[in-house]
Order: structure tokens, then C-alpha cells, then sequence
């Protein structure tokens, strides 16, 4: 009987949901217009509250035998906070060293059966509560109301600190543009670019030096770059005994970078220093939007891409020696069912293939038909960097390839590129987030 009361109260909507605004991306100046975190109209950022912060309580009372705290709020709604779960996330000096934000009280002594001895309400905005061996620990009301386990509330919380959403698109793709120096020097501006490349999965930077070091910069920005095989930075441009195709002047199918990582980097920066007269344009798609196309219409050969494991091999000499072998799906599904990453690189995919034979010919069928569509007119842009642009992309989601230009006597076209880890780019997003708002 617990368990309906339970499910009922989880159910109730104790936040309303969020208007859902679609995302405006202007080809002079890309302003995102969605609900969550912060809104952007006409340049300027604002402050749109992801919860509601008016988190002011009715009444409280302890269920189930002590095992439950129900919150009645003053909106109406309700919430339902297990008692181990308050217990184990006591915020006293004791529990809790708030200097690290960080839990100090041992899983060896949480009591998994605990129940409270005592609970009341002060002020309509703390709760207090006594456990049974006379320890205290005290609640805000918004802090428990943004922590509540309801459907609505934990979707919300997911948006703030993950910023799940995707804007798909296909070849109507209008460049999100920023200026490269608003970037450095505006938190405002850093902010609509991080977030804008989550989304949208790429955004431009335009009016970089065209010299060496741009990237660093933006690392610096954002925390730190992540080193790789190829170096901190790298150099694309024709090379004599090229250690990787993209260090020829041939033409780059779609691909995703270093698929052989287990981990592959989950951002690229590619900065423009020098550009050829003929040829050398670049091609980007939604792999994700390519995805899910061909989920819809052949769903056999999406699971295919979706479970089998693809060898991948890069061997060389670059910053050091490197041996590097991965086995990775094409389309990476995560628990939750949603697309994850894509992990393809041709170059790159190994002669081993560690499958049954049988298997071997329906899964080229099934690589085929994805490549097909990556390289329709209807998903793929083209476009051609200037020097002092920096294209920043999703290398988890975007496939980028390029076409092939005439090799000079001097070098013709010059990139210099490096990687981030999206976890430093969320990092750096949430701490934008938090200053931008205090500022509003």
C-alpha cells in the first residue's frame, strides 16, 4: 500500500514545466532563446531562474514508520524525501565540510533503516530534524525543494546541470557566429558560446590572429586543452611522410577524431592561419540527426551500428610513440537510450574485425547506408574558413571531413587544432552560469 502512496506523491507536480521556446540561430549574431538556464533576447543576457526558488513550507510530517518526510509547500505541491537519504546528506560541520562541498560522514555509519525520532518546521523555512541517537541536522526549504524526487523536479535538475537538449539540424544550417575576443574577455559571451556548442553541437569564432598559439587561449578559457598523441596543439598541413591522412592535401571523408581513444576528446577547435585559393572546404553534419534518421528508416541497420563492436587501430610516432588499439560501437547508446557518441573514422578502422563472418556483410550494409546519408545533400554544410576563424564543434556528435586542395611548393593551407574533454567544458558552463547569474 506504501508503494501507491509513494508513486502518488512522486507524481505530483510540485514544479510547473517549463515553456518550451525553440532555438533562433541568426546568421550575424547567434542568440539562444530557450527556457533553461539563461534566456538571450536582442544581445543581452538574462537571468531565467530554472526552478522556483519561492520555497516557502505549510507543513511537514514524518510517514511510513519515520521512513518518509512528506513537505507540504505553500504552492500546493508536495514532496517525498526518504529518511536515509536526509540522514546521509546532514549538512552539519560534522556530516559535511562545506569548504569542499563535500560529504564527510562515512556510508559505514549510515543506519540504511534509519527513521526520524523528531521533525518540525521554523520560520515556514528550515526544517529540523532529531534522529534517534539524538544527532540534529537542519534544512533549507530551497534547498530541499531543488533536491525534491518528484518526475518534474529531477527533469529540471538534469537541464541545469547537464543541459541535455539537442537542436538537430541538417544542410539549413545558419553558422551560430561569435567574435573570438568577445569569447576571452566577456563571461556574458563565453557562456552563449559554450552553451550554444551543447546544443547545437557547433559554433564559429571569427577574428583570431592568424598565428600560432589562438588555441591556447581559448584552453585557458575554458580550463585546460587535453593532451593527446599528436601533441597539445597539432599542425594540419601537408607533410612529407604524413603520420595521418588529415596531414595530406587529399580529400577527408566525414569522420570523427580518434575514435582508437576509449575516451575519445568530446570537443575540437580547428583555428584558420592560412587558407588555399582552390579547394580545402570543409563539410560538417549532425551525426546524431544522421542517426536518427536512419533509426526510422532502417531500424535493423541501426541496431547493427548500435551494438557491434568496431576495432580501430593508429600507430606512429607524433609527441611520443603510440600503439593504440579501441573497440567502440559506430553509434554509442548510453542506459538511458539516448544517443551518446558516434565513433567512426575510416582511416582509422581497423583491418582486425573481431566478429563472426556472418556478421561481416550485414554490418558493411549497415555502414553504407549510415555513410549514404551523412554525405545527402539534405544533412551535409560546406562552408570555407578564412584565416583567423576558429570552427569549435561536438566531436561526440559532429562528423566534419574536408575537400582536397593542390599541394604548393610553400604550404598552401594551415590549421592548427586542438581537443577539450567535455567534462572541462561543462565544468567551465556551470561556472559561467553561476557567475552570470550573479551578476543578474
Amino acid at each position: 500500500m506504501w508503494t501507491a502512496v509513494v508513486n502518488c506523491l512522486l507524481r505530483s507536480k510540485v514544479y510547473q514545466d517549463c515553456p518550451r521556446v525553440s532555438l533562433l540561430i541568426q546568421k550575424s549574431r547567434n542568440i539562444i532563446t530557450r527556457s533553461s538556464p539563461l534566456q538571450y533576447s536582442a544581445g543581452v543576457v538574462q537571468a531565467a531562474q530554472p526552478f522556483n526558488m519561492n520555497a516557502r513550507i505549510q507543513k511537514v510530517e514524518a510517514l511510513d514508520a519515520n521512513h518518509f518526510v512528506c513537505i507540504h509547500w505553500e504552492d500546493g505541491g508536495k514532496s517525498l524525501y526518504p529518511s536515509v537519504w536526509l540522514r546521509d546528506n546532514c549538512q552539519c560541520p560534522d556530516c559535511f565540510l562545506h569548504s569542499a562541498k563535500a560529504r564527510k560522514l562515512p556510508l559505514e555509519d549510515l543506519d540504511v533503516e534509519i527513521g526520524v525520532k523528531d521533525i518540525t518546521l521554523t520560520d515556514r523555512k528550515k526544517v529540523y530534524i532529531i534522529w534517534p541517537n539524538e544527532h540534529t541536522s537542519e534544512f533549507e526549504a530551497e534547498w530541499l525543494k531543488k533536491r525534491c524526487f518528484s518526475e518534474q523536479a529531477r527533469a529540471k535538475m538534469r537541464e541545469e546541470l547537464f543541459v541535455p537538449e539537442h537542436e538537430y539540424w541538417g544542410s539549413d544550417l545558419q553558422f551560430p557566429e561569435m567574435s573570438f575576443e568577445d569569447v576571452l574577455s566577456s563571461d556574458e559571451s563565453a557562456y552563449t558560446w559554450l552553451s550554444t556548442l551543447k546544443k547545437v553541437g557547433i559554433v564559429m569564432l571569427t577574428g583570431a590572429a592568424t598565428r600560432q598559439g589562438e588555441l591556447v587561449k581559448l584552453g585557458k578559457r575554458i580550463g585546460f586543452l587535453r593532451l593527446t598523441f599528436y601533441g597539445p596543439t597539432w599542425q594540419v598541413q601537408d607533410k612529407m611522410d604524413a603520420n595521418n591522412v588529415a596531414y595530406t592535401t587529399g580529400k577527408l571523408n566525414f569522420h570523427t577524431d580518434y575514435p582508437v581513444l576509449q575516451h575519445p576528446p568530446g570537443v575540437q577547435f580547428l583555428h584558420c592561419i592560412k587558407q588555399t585559393t582552390a579547394g580545402g572546404e570543409s563539410e560538417v553534419v549532425d551525426g546524431f540527426h544522421v542517426s536518427r534518421k536512419l533509426k526510422q528508416q532502417n531500424p535493423q541497420a541501426f541496431q547493427i551500428l548500435s551494438s557491434t563492436l568496431v576495432d580501430f587501430t593508429d600507430v606512429g610516432v607524433d609527441y611520443c610513440d603510440f600503439s593504440m588499439q579501441s573497440k567502440q560501437k559506430i553509434i554509442q547508446i548510453n542506459d538511458r537510450g539516448e544517443m551518446d557518441r558516434i565513433n567512426y573514422n575510416n582511416a582509422t578502422r581497423d583491418t582486425v574485425f573481431d566478429i563472426s563472418a556472418e556478421k561481416v556483410q550485414p554490418f558493411y550494409a549497415a555502414l553504407k547506408e549510415f555513410v549514404n546519408l551523412l554525405n545527402s545533400t539534405e544533412h551535409k554544410v560546406t562552408y570555407k574558413m578564412k584565416p583567423g576563424d576558429i570552427v569549435t564543434f561536438d566531436n561526440w556528435r559532429v562528423l566534419h571531413g574536408r575537400g582536397s586542395y593542390q599541394s604548393e611548393k610553400e604550404i598552401a593551407r594551415h590549421l592548427e587544432g586542438a581537443y577539450a574533454d567535455w567534462d572541462v567544458i561543462m565544468s567551465r558552463l556551470r561556472c559561467l552560469r553561476k557567475t552570470v547569474l550573479n551578476k543578474n
